[in-house]
């Protein structure tokens, strides 16, 4: 669900993400996966939030390497290690990216009151265009599987969209109530 760029020629973030944010703790450490532009990075930076963004490919983020607050890491995370071992953080953002390995790592990472948001497509999609392939989808139900009785789900959807594009999609923001 990538945006159409505003006047700035910057995509905006994705409404789901914006709307759960302000459940992450002040100041936490957010981790951008797969943070592509750099939309969500730029607002998690704009709440007063240290970003470390990672992406295999920095070259599209529309932010300045030296930006204050910002850690850019250039990590392929299918083929090599998970750059971040025994690091956790208050959020985990995630949009358009699906890599199930990961899973884990991704609630791993979550802090005591850390906060997982998720939104990526999901079978079905393939009717509308890219993504096509089965590895790149959801199944029904898998995201809400992924955190049960790890995370406590605050919110789900699974839904055919119109805008910013037709898609077919699964959103999940979910907590982490364990205290360590």
């Amino acid at each position: 669900m990538p945006g159409i760029p505003n006047s700035l020629g910057r995509v905006p973030p994705s409404p789901w993400v914006e709307r759960f944010a302000p459940l992450v703790p002040a100041g936490a450490p957010v981790l951008d996966l797969a943070s592509g532009f750099g939309r969500h990075a730029r607002l998690f930076l704009d709440a007063g939030h240290p970003v470390t963004a990672v992406d295999r490919d920095l070259s599209n983020l529309q932010l300045a390497r030296d930006t204050p607050g910002l850690t850019a890491v250039e990590a392929d995370l299918e083929a090599g290690p998970w750059p971040f071992p025994g690091r956790r953080f208050g959020g985990v953002v995630v949009t358009n990216y699906l890599y199930r390995p990961l899973f884990p790592k991704l609630i791993a990472a979550l802090d005591a009151g850390g906060v997982l948001i998720y939104e990526t497509f999901a079978q079905g999609n393939e009717r509308f265009g890219r993504p096509r392939n089965p590895d790149h989808l959801l199944r029904p139900g898998e995201l809400l599987d992924a955190v049960r009785d790890r995370l406590r789900i605050v919110a789900y959807e699974a839904m055919e969209t119109v805008a910013p594009r037709p898609a077919v999609v699964q959103r999940l923001c979910a907590i982490n109530d364990n205290p360590g």
